[in-house]
């Protein structure tokens, strides 16, 4: 349960590509710096059943997000395996039109007024990244980077069930130092429910 009251700002984020859907696996989480923005937007319906002259039952489904991701800049090895892209023998980044994107798990940290919380979203795919580049003027104002991200859900194993999951998100407690302190090592799924329905 969040201590905060506010929560602002954000950094540290990572990006571990997906190696196994089936058994879920992805590879060691690779830093990128220059966090600018993450704005993920809530996909699903809300479908409601009538009976007795009003609302009987309520359904809302869960599709995931639809999200934009602006960096300071996102290094070109990271793009040419998120896009499907290569890079050539010059060591220039080239977009293919016949690209495979790679799924990925995307991990962060916003600050909290009283403690940080610490995310990921296991099962993220972009489209190619818009960027404007405009002519240096008096001041100078830095291009970024925006990803386009689709995250889905993905099926795992909790208590012995199957369960359809899209993120999870850690605060410092008095019994999660150890897994806090090493979330961004690698992706780590859920183990048991300690809570909620």
């Amino acid at each position: 349960m969040s201590q905060n009251k506010v929560t602002f700002g954000l950094e540290k984020v990572h990006i571990a590509f997906l190696t196994d859907l089936a058994t879920p696996t992805w590879e060691t989480p690779i830093h990128i710096p220059g966090a600018v923005r993450f704005a993920p937007e809530a996909q699903g319906e809300e479908s409601t059943f009538y009976a007795d002259n009003g609302p009987y039952f309520t359904y809302t489904s869960n599709n995931g997000y639809t999200a934009e991701l602006e960096m300071a800049n996102i290094p070109d090895d990271v793009l040419a395996e998120m896009l499907g892209w290569e890079i050539d023998a010059d060591g220039a980044l080239v977009e293919t039109t016949d690209g495979i994107p790679k799924e990925f798990a995307l991990m962060g940290q916003v600050l909290g007024d009283k403690k940080n919380r610490r995310f990921v979203y296991y099962r993220c795919k972009a489209s190619r990244p818009s960027k404007e580049n405009s002519t240096r003027a008096e001041s100078v104002e830095p291009n970024t980077d925006t990803l386009n991200i689709r995250i889905l859900p993905i099926e795992v194993d909790m208590n012995g069930q199957k369960k359809n999951i899209v993120r999870r998100v850690m605060e410092l407690s008095d019994t999660n130092q150890a897994a806090y302190d090493a979330f961004f090592n690698s992706v780590t799924l859920p183990t048991a429910a300690g809570g909620g329905a």
